[in-house]
């Protein structure tokens, strides 16, 4: 597995990649060209989220054991997101930038978004989600220290992130719809999703009351056995 050596190198991907670039890819792009060719940007997401993991560690061995755990987080999200209404698919993400960094939580968001789109459907909106899921995950991983030590933060922390991906992707919705962003537009998505929205945040909340001590528990014995 590649290591990226340089302090440098690693700081300016954790601040560009996810702040600059792939929102960038995602938002800027002419919405005719991502209609078109939303199977490359979904491609490109993928492979700038992997750039991203890589880029926060600098030991092989502990990178290979984080990708496994990142790879069961992922495919935990992703089954969990067949489940009929309710998804446990943000609070795993969040879960994971907790337990295994911020650059791991962006990596389970963005893949469980592109992999549980090949049963849900693929479409323009998969990047969208790729990078809603990815930031909810890092931010995450950011505030993990406050997150770790109050249930109360984490818990509210979860209804503000359904609360977030709801709101993140009635902007998706406001521009494929109208071809542009107004905000009056954007207000009536708004106000249209309000069930969607109170049903993402209150689900999140109760997943995250249920998975954060089992997994939780489990993921800090594997941290610290292996010093990741």
């Amino acid at each position: 597995m590649l290591v990226i050596r340089s302090e440098r190198i690693r700081h300016m991907l954790g601040t560009a990649l996810p702040f600059a670039i792939m929102p960038a890819l995602v938002l800027l792009l002419p919405v005719g060209i991502q209609a078109q060719y939303y199977a490359l940007v979904s491609f490109l997401m993928v492979v700038l989220a992997l750039l991203l993991f890589l880029s926060g560690f600098e030991r092989r061995e502990l990178g290979t054991r984080r990708m496994i755990l990142v790879s069961v987080m992922t495919a935990l999200s992703v089954i969990g997101r067949l489940l009929p209404l309710i998804k446990p698919i943000t609070a795993l993400t969040i879960l994971s930038a907790l337990y295994l960094g911020k650059e791991a939580g962006f990596l389970v968001g963005a893949l469980s978004a592109v992999l549980s789109n090949f049963i849900m459907g693929q479409g323009p909106w998969t990047p969208f989600q790729m990078l809603a899921w990815g930031l909810i995950g890092l931010f995450a991983g950011i505030c993990a220290k406050p997150l770790l030590r109050s249930r109360l933060l984490l818990y509210g922390y979860g209804l503000l992130s359904g609360a977030a991906y709801s709101m993140l992707l009635d902007v998706w919705t406001t521009v494929w719809t109208y071809k542009e962003f107004t905000l009056h537009e954007y207000a009536a998505a708004l106000a249209t999703a309000v069930p969607y929205t109170v049903l993402y945040a209150v689900s999140n909340l109760l997943f995250l009351m249920i998975f954060t001590k089992p997994i939780g528990d489990k993921l800090s014995r594997i941290r610290k056995k292996y010093g990741l």
